[in-house]
């Protein structure tokens, strides 16, 4: 079967490519069978610039989609380009990826100040794919362009390893100073060495809710339907079932706020 979007790499060091697409009505049906209303669709890194197969499902399915988008930020014209996609595709923001980019600090480009200064006017969101070692970069950003909303990618990474102090972790929640920054927390799995409910991520996680404090945190995931247990991850099933029975240590309320109540503030829903 043809794919249902362009594929190919959208980094220099990212050549991964699907064996399969997931369509949108896939993951509307994943989302109904689990009692989810409202999802962020992200374009992947494998499916190259050109965001039209997400933008256009999040234009169909208005009550249900919102859409983010990739911009290569080593294009000199890519502040045209994000004003594009945002004015004229309702994008509400873009996805930018750090660790792709050894040669360059991508957020630190001067080139890319237009493109963020756009996305600035429109209050738009940019969530930033990256690992501890790039947090100085989303430091910068964060603190230069206060008018977006800056969320971060899979907590940065940090894996148990690190603990029991996670000494090379704080410059990340250190990052909770900027009132405009959010931490998304997700891909637990991948990191952890246990096995379900992933305990030993456990005090990292509270760290960073401490940290950023529950309003400002958000959950997360990836692949729609089959193609989660197939690639290796939870269900949706049971990534829902983490959160409510795995992580018990968050009250109802606090629980309610990270599963979907903060990402309505932040989105705008129509």
């Amino acid at each position: 079967m043809p794919p249902i979007a362009p594929i190919g790499p959208s980094a220099p060091n990212f050549t991964s490519k699907p064996s399969a697409h997931g369509n949108a009505e896939l993951l509307l049906k994943d989302m109904d069978a689990n009692g989810v209303d409202k999802t962020v669709l992200v374009q992947t890194s494998f499916s190259t610039w050109d965001n039209e197969y997400v933008a256009a499902s999040a234009l169909k399915y208005p009550d249900r989609f919102v859409s983010m988008g990739l911009v290569d930020p080593m294009d000199d014209n890519n502040a045209e380009i994000a004003v594009r996609w945002m004015d004229e595709r309702g994008m509400q923001g873009f996805r930018f990826h750090p660790q792709y980019y050894s040669e360059v600090d991508i957020l630190l480009r001067p080139e890319n100040q237009k493109m963020f200064q756009e996305i600035e006017k429109r209050s738009g969101i940019v969530q930033i794919h990256n690992r501890p070692e790039h947090a100085h970069q989303f430091d910068y950003v964060a603190g230069k362009y206060a008018g977006i909303t800056w969320l971060i990618d899979h907590m940065m990474y940090p894996e148990p390893s690190m603990g029991p102090s996670y000494e090379e972790y704080q410059s990340v929640l250190e990052l909770a100073k900027h009132p405009n920054a959010m931490m998304k927390i997700s891909d637990i799995h991948n990191r952890s060495v246990k096995e379900f409910p992933f305990n030993d991520m456990h005090d990292v996680i509270k760290r960073a809710i401490d940290a950023f404090e529950i309003d400002r945190c958000m959950w997360g995931t990836g692949y729609p339907g089959y193609h989660r247990v197939e690639h290796g991850w939870l269900s949706l099933e049971d990534e829902l079932r983490l959160v409510r029975e795995g992580f018990d240590w968050l009250t109802p309320e606090e629980r309610n706020k990270y599963l979907g109540e903060n990402a309505m503030k932040v989105w705008n829903w129509g």
